[in-house]
């Protein structure tokens, strides 16, 4: 198959059986590439096309909010999927193990599955790839450019990433077709769960509540059309004041795959009307979001310190010794118990919202290496408060956030300070100095909020 976002994994043959992919990033039926490309084999082969899924009874720090978000969003998709004459197809349990019995049970003579960078998901990926008969396929539906496509290397920064990007945007910049009916039926079902069976299934992770975001490919549609209506015109100005409406809030629909980045910049790009707002948020949705999945995937360290540049583990090596005024246990600082009542009302609204302004993110994970005594057990705490809490954790977005905060990654040296080095230093000043501070504080720390 002559298809730029497809990686040929396997090529054995694989008889005639259906054709399946396996759902695990892109949770959505519409401007799948993966979908789209599953279907087109199959159709050439006149053959059923199913969907697998396997949920795995925990993901890095996922809790309960996470688990709901995706499930419920999963079951709008099936829907979808079942009305195109797809079936559906969940069982519980490690993917790596449950995708293969249903591959051996369907007979499924070639198998696509979502491309993925982090490292949990590649060894799932590496060990069904490995363990089925017949063809195995990767398509990148995450990147509007193909990660592989986009550069076969780690980039040093967006700077290096950026042109080779934009010299092949128009080139997959294209808007997906419709997901048609799938004119083969599968005549025979093998023993699934149901979406009853999966939320009692995944009630074992640790407990956090809902949060006000609605999920679902349908409430991505209508939150992107809110934002071409609405905040994008301001974008372009106010995306780094957290107390400006002017963000997108797309981000846990996009972490999820319950929306195309690819259709968020089709219509962005068609229907914006300031030009500096279109510009500023492509750079973030296409050129920063697109680097991150460079790092992880070129980086297997996209967690540890092992990813920092040898200047950035000098610097920080150089100063542990350095006096630090305040230093916070993990508790108090998952309990927002430290003297900063900005980084204070920045962890309150995570836990709350499972989410938390952009400009904030960076503010709160650079005070976390300043309260910890090393840069390691930082960064190992701005990953789990993180991956718990909001929406869109565990993603290769929020590791390169934290890499880029306390480990210099894809940054340059600045002027020498204690316990920073050379690392980019944020304050409360600075903050101050930026947007109405107060107004943040209050809006998180209101009682009737808590």
């Amino acid at each position: 198959m002559d298809d730029p976002r497809a990686y040929a994994v396997k090529s054995e043959s694989g008889g005639n059986g259906p054709v399946a992919l396996w759902m695990h990033r892109e949770h959505r039926a519409r401007d799948n590439h993966a979908l789209l490309f599953a279907q087109s084999l199959a159709e050439r082969r006149k053959v059923p096309l199913v969907v697998l899924y396997g949920l795995a009874p925990a993901f890095l720090e996922a809790a309960t909010r996470q688990f709901d978000f995706l499930l419920r969003g999963l079951r709008e998709t099936s829907a979808i999927l079942e009305s195109k004459r797809i079936p559906f197809l969940m069982r519980l349990g490690s993917p790596e193990e449950v995708v293969p019995e249903m591959v051996r049970e369907l007979k499924v003579s070639a198998l696509v599955m979502d491309f993925d960078v982090l490292r949990l998901k590649r060894g799932w990926m590496k060990t069904v790839a490995d363990s089925v008969h017949g063809e195995v396929w990767e398509v990148d539906s995450r990147n509007t450019v193909p990660c592989r496509v986009a550069s076969d290397k780690r980039e040093y920064a967006a700077r290096t990433i950026r042109p080779k990007i934009h010299k092949r945007l128009s080139e997959f910049l294209v808007e997906p077709p419709e997901l048609p009916e799938h004119p083969f039926s599968l005549k025979k079902r093998p023993e699934t769960a149901s979406f009853e069976e999966a939320f009692q299934y995944v009630r074992q992770a640790p407990a956090l509540p809902e949060t006000n975001f609605v999920p679902g490919e349908e409430a991505a549609a209508e939150r992107l059309e809110a934002f071409i209506g609405g905040e994008l015109d301001s974008y372009g100005k106010g995306r780094n004041v957290p107390t400006n409406p002017g963000v997108s809030r797309l981000s846990p629909y996009l972490h999820f795959g319950q929306i195309s980045a690819l259709r968020v910049l089709w219509e962005v790009t068609a229907r914006g009307r300031d030009r500096d707002s279109v510009a500023a948020y492509v750079e973030q949705l296409v050129v920063r979001r697109e680097l991150s999945d460079n790092f992880c995937f070129h980086d297997p360290d996209y967690d540890n310190p092992g990813c920092f540049a040898d200047w950035a583990v000098g610097t920080l090596e150089d100063h542990l010794a350095d006096d630090r005024p305040y230093v916070y246990s993990l508790e108090q600082l998952e309990k927002a118990a430290t003297h900063d009542d900005l980084w204070n009302a920045a962890q309150l609204e995570m836990v709350r919202t499972g989410h938390m302004h952009n400009y904030m993110r960076m503010y709160w994970a650079k005070k976390i290496l300043e309260w910890t005594p090393h840069y390691a057990e930082a960064m190992e705490r701005a990953i789990y408060l993180n991956d718990r809490y909001q929406l869109d954790g565990r993603d290769s977005n929020g590791y390169t956030g934290v890499a880029w905060s306390i480990g210099g990654v894809h940054d340059r040296g600045w002027t020498e300070r204690p316990i920073f080095g050379k690392i980019r230093y944020m304050s409360y000043n600075g903050a101050k100095s930026k947007f109405k501070i107060r107004e943040y504080i209050d809006a998180q720390t209101r009682p009737a909020l808590l």
